[in-house]
């Protein structure tokens, strides 16, 4: 196994059939023309000393050139966050070294000089020497041989390396798609970035299908919608957050109806759904099946799906039971089995709150320098929080581990509470997620403070905002007396999130 079959086989089948479309530019590149530049690519790779290939940068025709090209030359494609600091991605490459890095031209003057690290332009990747040199097949088929390494941050903050071997993704693609199955006309529009797991699937499972890929390397709402319309696109995916902002775009403008009746499919995931959200998306494209997707890095992308006759007959319900499927994220995909377990590892009952547990040949579980989490028999712990309903329905509930899922972006409160310790008026803080319409979550804050000490909300939101990411600033502090422990001295979350509401 290797994810270079799929590409070949969409070669053999409809070389002259347009890949991708960069939909910032309006580059485009056949199958046939990314399976060479992919080749081409691969055979440099190997002329080099690298041992990953890393991508910093947004969704190009690069991205997939890169994805494809590790696959052929056998090395792990590495696709860093983009958005973390300056110093966040220097410790991640060199955690990665040697390597070949491919980033945009603003940002290649920062690593030129790195030792163990060749660095190129994501435009200069692209170009081809114009020799016609036939290209041998000789890609390695071991299913063990990594394929991605995705980083991914735990409740320490410290990023994890997950490691997804070719045969967990390419198990995936042929447990969930059809090969060939996608029409010439069909296209599929591209926003989520390509260091989440959620794009990879999306190159991947769109090569196999023969499906035309736009891409949107920036999403803004109004982008979105006219990609969609100019290119008739028929299939997309989102994030809660992304919807919400469409449907607002499409509501500013007094529309009750998207007039996109080519959109036959739109899938959304990477957080808990509103529900005031997806009812009136449904209402804005009543021509388009939607599905809720739920998957992990470590699972490959997709276990489990809440398909567009489950969202229909939720929506038509007049059983509140039935209803509730509509914020859920369905039933487990073929291959895949999905168990609740308690604290002591036990299976609990229907409706019954714990461990998300999952197995399959998807699932990795595995991380680099750490080793496997999956158990003797094949389960993994995914570390969110949920529950089965009597026929099979997954309803997410947070993360056990309590990382705060924001706009699909895992945050871990215990690097927020890091930086808030170091302010000067701060005895103790506890970082929390609270529900959030847009979002899906926000950060909140509880502080006490030291004797003889005052601070404003407003600072101690700038004092964040200056050491971190926007994203990671709390949009709501409260100043408390004291914070709940049990007596073991382990801060009890769920109380403070209960106290807050």
């Amino acid at each position: 196994m290797n994810v270079m079959m799929l590409l070949e086989m969409a070669n053999s089948a409809f070389p002259d059939r347009i890949a991708f479309t960069n939909g910032a530019s309006g580059e485009t590149l056949s199958y046939s023309q990314l399976f060479s530049r992919v080749g081409e690519r691969a055979r440099k790779i190997r002329a080099s000393d690298s041992n990953r290939f890393v991508k910093l940068d947004v969704s190009s025709l690069s991205t997939p050139l890169s994805l494809f090209a590790s696959g052929w030359a056998g090395i792990p494609y590495v696709p860093l966050n983009y958005r973390l600091t300056d110093e966040e991605i220097m410790r991640l490459i060199e955690r990665v070294k040697p390597a070949t890095l491919v980033t945009s031209d603003d940002r290649i003057d920062s690593f030129q000089n790195l030792e163990g690290l060749e660095v190129l332009d994501s435009s200069d990747l692209l170009a081809h020497s114009g020799e016609d040199e036939s290209l041998e097949n000789d890609w390695g088929m071991d299913p063990e041989e990594i394929a991605v390494l995705l980083f991914t941050s735990g409740t320490t903050g410290e990023p994890k390396a997950a490691m997804l071997r070719h045969k967990h993704l390419v198990s995936y693609i042929l447990g969930s798609v059809e090969f060939a199955s996608a029409d010439e006309k069909e296209a599929s529009l591209v926003c989520v970035p390509p260091y989440h797991i959620a794009g990879i699937a999306a190159i991947l499972s769109s090569v196999y299908s023969g499906r035309h890929v736009v891409q949107l390397p920036n999403f803004s709402a109004e982008e979105w919608i006219s990609l969609v319309r100019k290119h008739q696109v028929t299939n997309a995916m989102v994030v809660p957050t992304m919807l919400k902002r469409i449907v607002e775009c499409l509501e500013e403008t007094g529309a009750t109806n998207a007039e996109m009746p080519h959109l036959a499919s739109l899938a959304y995931g990477g957080g808990k759904m509103p529900l005031p959200v997806i009812e009136k998306a449904m209402c804005l494209f009543p021509d388009t099946d939607f599905s809720n997707a739920y998957g992990l890095t470590e699972t490959s992308s997709t276990i489990s799906v809440l398909g567009p006759d489950d969202h229909r007959e939720a929506v038509a319900s007049s059983d509140e039971l039935f209803r509730r499927r509509l914020v859920s994220v369905g039933r487990a995909l073929p291959g895949v089995e999905i168990q609740i377990r308690d604290e002591e590892g036990e299976e609990v009952a229907s409706n019954t709150r714990g461990e998300i547990y999952v197995r399959g040949e998807q699932v990795s579980g595995e991380y680099e320098g750490r080793g496997s989490v999956v158990d003797s028999d094949g389960w993994f712990p995914t570390r969110d929080a949920g529950s089965l309903d009597e026929d099979g329905f997954l309803f997410l509930e947070g993360r056990a581990d309590d990382v705060i899922i924001r706009g699909g972006e895992n945050l871990s409160p215990g690097e927020i509470e890091d930086v808030l310790m170091t302010h000067e008026a701060v005895n103790d803080v506890a970082v929390i997620g609270i529900a959030d319409e847009q979002w899906g979550e926000s950060v909140a804050a509880v502080i006490v403070l030291k004797s003889n000490f005052q601070v404003s909300e407003e600072d101690l939101q700038s004092f964040v905002r200056e050491r971190m990411r926007s994203s990671r600033v709390p949009e709501k502090i409260e100043f408390w007396q004291d914070l709940p422990y049990n007596e073991t001295g382990k801060l009890l979350r769920r109380v403070v999130r209960e106290k807050l509401g």
